[in-house]
């Protein structure tokens, strides 16, 4: 039995997520990856966020990661640890994360009381979390925590939300929906990646796209228009519902009180990560 006020748990991994993201659309990162001698978007994405797992091929990362092409993760994989070898890529992974949240952010926010109560919040809903069926958070929870406040802040919201991505992955197989129809249904609820973003990253050309979406209007997820039915609203809604279900325990273990907290620290420094610029303008979006 639950003892959070409902989605709780949803509200503070939406306040803490996108600041672990910042890191891959920071210029810090490319820089970082670079002086690795891995210069193209992808690979670095790729290897940054895989290289917990240790030196994979494209099958695990098309497994753990579920929305993007196999054939644009194999270009890159594994090809990439013979120019940076996971431990590589991880260290300077770090030290984007260190750059980016004090450029974003401000020294004096990442030496703040404030900060330092996040961090341990955060680590301590860390601790509720569960290693079994969770690949990719598994593999992140044997790395070690950092010393600085903000760097731990960062490797916590890193486990939450590899934690509750591994849940989703087991909502969208009960639901029924493939790597492209979980990302085609998810735009057309306007909260998810724009279209272009999609096809620009994920390996995804137009025809499956189309193709995805057709199923989906047979399915009567989609309208003739692009748009959820009535079913596909109700289908998007108990996903996230079941993904909180799967994901309730770091939340319950932090408590309510903890969790408002949290959500509330996080927030702030999302916002002030916002108004600095760290996200694309026209990354969410149905167009």
């Amino acid at each position: 039995m639950t003892t959070l006020p409902p989605r709780a748990g949803r509200r503070c991994h939406n306040a803490l997520n996108p600041l672990h993201s910042t890191v891959y659309f920071s210029p810090d990162y490319a820089k970082e990856l670079a002086g690795l001698g891995i210069e193209d978007s992808n690979a670095a994405y790729f290897a940054g966020r895989a290289a917990a797992m240790g030196a994979v091929g494209p099958g695990t990362v098309a497994a753990t990661f579920y929305n993007f092409s196999h054939e644009l993760i194999a270009q890159h994989l594994p090809a990439v640890w013979d120019v940076a070898p996971p431990a590589a890529v991880l260290a300077a992974r770090l030290r984007a994360a260190d750059t980016t949240l004090r450029r974003l952010l401000g020294d004096d926010t990442v030496a703040s009381e404030a900060m330092a109560e996040a961090a341990g919040l955060a680590l301590r809903a860390a601790e509720g979390c569960t290693r079994h069926a969770r690949p990719l958070y598994a593999a992140h929870a044997d790395l070690p925590v950092p010393e600085e406040p903000h760097l731990a802040y960062w490797h916590a919201a890193t486990l939450l939300r590899e934690h509750r991505g591994d849940a989703h992955l087991v909502a969208l197989l009960s639901a029924g929906l493939d790597p492209l129809e979980a990302l085609v249904s998810h735009t057309a609820t306007g909260k998810g990646m724009a279209p272009r973003w999609i096809l620009a990253t994920r390996g995804w050309r137009r025809g499956d796209w189309d193709a995805a979406a057709d199923r989906l209007r047979e399915r009567g997820v989609l309208d003739e228009r692009g748009e959820l039915t009535e079913a596909g609203t109700a289908l998007r809604a108990e996903l996230e519902e079941h993904t909180d279900r799967l994901d309730a325990a770091p939340y319950e273990h932090l408590g309510a009180a903890g969790v408002e907290r949290l959500t509330e620290l996080g927030r702030v420094f999302l916002g002030a990560a916002a108004t600095a610029g760290a996200f694309p303008q026209d990354l969410v979006g149905k167009g």
